[in-house]
Order: structure tokens, then C-alpha cells, then sequence
């Protein structure tokens, strides 16, 4: 089988790896039919992830500034993350 793995699987990161991980919500309900995509520091897409049922997604990532940006038919978030080694959680609100 091909595609994203589970999403919804948060993992823990090795000493060596940089994870962007988080949640997509809306109203404060996990939104599972959203797309999130990662955007490097010049705002050129970089990868795209569906969230799991949890509304989760994540990327493996190098450190440093990046957007994330969610795209839903129940709204848009958008925030920016500076990465470092490590797991960075980042929650993204609808509106």
C-alpha cells in the first residue's frame, strides 16, 4: 500500500531527527478531513499530509523556519514554526 502513513500515530523522535507534529481543530473538534502542508522559509511548498481521525498530522523536517498551513472544507489555519532537533507540537485553529 502507498500514501502518508497513520497520522494519528505520534511517535517519539530520535536525538537526531526534527519532527513538526500537531493537531487540526475546529471549534475545539479534531478535524479529520484536512490537508496539511509544510512550507519552507521562502513559502515554497514542501510536503503535504492528510490528518488522521484524531485531526493529526506530522512531518520529519530539517530545523530551522517553517509555515504549516491547513486546508479543510471547514476552514483555513496557518502557523509559523521555528523547528529545532526534537518534536515541535503545533495546534492549528479553523477559522
Amino acid at each position: 500500500m502507498c500514501g502518508a502513513p497513520d497520522q494519528d500515530q505520534q511517535g517519539a523522535a530520535g536525538s537526531k531527527e526534527t519532527v513538526i507534529q500537531g493537531r487540526v481543530v475546529h471549534a475545539g473538534a479534531p478535524v479529520s478531513s484536512a490537508y496539511v502542508r509544510l512550507l519552507d522559509s521562502n513559502g515554497e511548498f514542501t510536503a503535504e499530509v492528510p490528518t488522521g481521525s484524531s485531526g493529526g498530522f506530522r512531518f520529519y523536517a530539517a530545523p530551522g523556519a517553517w509555515t504549516v498551513r491547513a486546508l479543510s472544507p471547514s476552514g483555513n489555519g496557518e502557523a509559523a514554526v521555528t523547528a529545532a532537533q526534537g518534536v515541535t507540537d503545533v495546534t492549528l485553529e479553523l477559522v
